[in-house]
């Protein structure tokens, strides 16, 4: 995971932190490498994998700090509210785990939904779930795998929302960005679910124009949330992308501006005003011997 930065308006914490929280500021080795825990004033804990700040989680589930993840929640909401209002067992799936910072808030918003957690660490795994006290599952299942072989695994209509936040060091591997992966998470998604992908780009970079631009082949209706300044490509940043066969939620805009960080939400013409200069990636290795002819 990647963060672009921690919201403001901070509120009042609750006076107990995390009574299983793992040893503060030194290396814990995991699986892959080493992870860090730092422990903020207010209880909240910052999470580092090998170096990268990956999560952040506060005592209280209903605040998240990273500003991409407060987005793929609004949406999420919004969507589930438009579309499954009242819905019992709602499937969602998060490709990359870390702290499960968002599973554990939407856990927290929608306690009857069920939710998979891919994580390629298996030591990181089993301890965010005793460090961060983490529902069990049902609600809350962690799934030690590669998210990209998860992703091809998946049955078809298997789940309603699908989130992708996924870095090694601070870019996705190819294998999770490209056309194949794309239609591998339209499939495992049912006809009118949402697709959110943690897209960070730098200036200069055409990453977000091709992302969106890889999503446009497969999906009907492609958006992206981030700050102006990003999505004019003027630094870098995290850009939350939507995609999905239905609508994108009416009030999803509208929610948004509630967010401490002025966000905006580009869609239609705007949307592909930022793909124009993109490609389609993955494309090549996509093609046939026939196509080649």
């Amino acid at each position: 995971m990647s963060s672009s930065g921690r919201g403001r308006g901070r509120r009042s914490a609750p006076s107990v932190p995390f009574p299983d929280l793992g040893p503060v500021g030194e290396a814990i080795p995991i699986s892959t490498g080493t992870a860090r825990l730092e422990l903020e004033t207010d209880g909240s804990v910052l999470l580092e994998v090998n170096g990268v700040p990956s999560s952040h989680l506060d005592p209280d589930p209903d605040h998240l700090m990273f500003e991409y993840l407060r987005w793929m929640r609004t949406a999420t909401l919004c969507w589930v509210r438009e579309r499954r209002e009242g819905a019992d067992a709602l499937q969602l799936a998060h490709l990359g785990g870390a702290g499960c910072a968002l599973p554990r808030t939407l856990a927290h918003d929608l306690p009857r939904a069920r939710q998979t957690v891919v994580e390629l660490d298996a030591i990181l795994a089993e301890r965010v779930r005793v460090w961060f006290s983490l529902p069990r599952s049902p609600q809350l299942r962690i799934r030690v795998d590669d998210a990209a072989r998860a992703l091809e695994s998946w049955r078809e209509d298997r789940f309603e929302v699908l989130t992708r936040d996924v870095f090694a060091g601070s870019t996705t591997p190819s294998s999770l960005i490209g056309l194949e992966a794309a239609r591998h998470a339209h499939r495992a998604l049912v006809p009118d679910g949402l697709y959110l992908v943690n897209c960070a780009s730098a200036p200069g970079s055409r990453l977000l124009a091709d992302e969106l631009t890889t999503l446009q082949q497969v999906f009907s209706h492609v958006g992206a949330v981030a700050e102006a300044a990003h999505l004019k490509g003027r630094r870098r940043g995290n850009c939350v992308l939507l995609a999905s066969d239905a609508p994108l939620p009416e009030e999803l805009d509208r929610a948004l501006r509630s967010d401490p960080v002025a966000v905006r939400l580009a869609v239609g013409d705007d949307a592909a005003r930022i793909a124009a200069p993109g490609r389609v990636l993955g494309a090549e290795a996509m093609r046939t011997p026939a196509e080649d002819d």
